[in-house]
C-alpha cells in the first residue's frame, strides 16, 4: 500500500510540473550545455597540452642545468684541488727558505771575497824583506839592551832560546840559567832579575 501512495505521490508531482516543464527550451539548454562543456573540454585540453609541453621543455632545462654544474672529469675533484694548493704553498715555502739560505750564502761568500780582497791588498802591499829587517833591526836592538843589562841569552842551532848568562852587576858573578821551561815565564823573569841584581 505504501508502494501505491508513492507512486501516486511521483505522478501528481509530475503532473503538477507539466506545465511549467517545455522539452524543447530543456533540449536547448542541454544542447548549448553539451556544447559549452565540449568546448570547455578541448579549451582544457589544449591548456594541457601546453602544460605538458612546457613542463617537458623545463625537464630538458633541469636536466641540461643538472649536467652543466656537475665537475667535469678534467677538473680535479674539491679535495684534490685543495691538496694541489697546499703542495704548492709547501713549495712555495721551500722554495722561499731555499732562496733565503742562498741569499744568506751569496751574502757570507761576497764578505769573504771582501775580506780576501783585502788580505791580497795587504799581501801585495807588503815587503817581507821590509819587515825582515826591521824585526832584525828590533831583534839586534833588543839582544844589545838585554847584554848592557846582563842578560846574554844563548840559542841553539835552530835558534831556539835553550839557556841565559846571567852577569850579576854587583858581585860580577856569571850564572847559566837553563831555559826548559820547567818554570812559569813570571816566575822565571822574578828568578832571572834576582840573580841579575845579586
Amino acid at each position: 500500500m505504501s508502494i501505491d501512495v508513492h507512486e501516486a505521490m511521483q505522478d501528481k508531482a509530475i503532473r503538477d510540473m507539466l506545465p511549467i516543464i517545455d522539452p524543447e527550451e530543456d533540449y536547448l539548454t542541454i544542447v548549448a550545455a553539451e556544447e559549452k562543456i565540449s568546448s570547455t573540454e578541448s579549451r582544457r585540453k589544449k591548456e594541457i597540452e601546453e602544460a605538458q609541453g612546457n613542463m617537458k621543455a623545463l625537464v630538458k632545462l633541469l636536466e641540461a642545468a643538472r649536467i652543466s654544474s656537475k665537475r667535469p672529469a678534467s677538473v680535479p675533484s674539491e679535495q684534490a684541488h685543495a691538496k694541489a694548493l697546499n703542495d704548492l704553498d709547501r713549495t712555495k715555502l721551500d722554495l722561499m727558505k731555499s732562496i733565503s739560505d742562498m741569499e744568506s750564502l751569496v751574502a757570507n761568500q761576497e764578505a769573504e771575497l771582501t775580506k780576501l780582497k783585502d788580505e791580497a791588498r795587504r799581501l801585495e802591499e807588503y815587503d817581507p824583506a821590509l819587515e825582515h829587517q826591521k824585526e832584525l833591526g828590533g831583534s839586534a836592538l833588543r839582544l844589545r839592551m838585554y847584554e848592557k843589562l846582563g842578560f846574554e841569552p844563548v840559542f841553539d842551532k835552530e835558534g831556539v832560546l835553550v839557556k841565559m848568562l846571567v852577569h850579576s852587576a854587583q858581585s860580577g858573578d856569571l850564572h847559566v840559567v837553563p831555559m826548559d821551561g820547567k818554570k812559569g815565564n813570571f816566575e822565571q823573569s822574578q828568578f832571572l832579575w834576582k840573580l841579575a841584581s845579586s
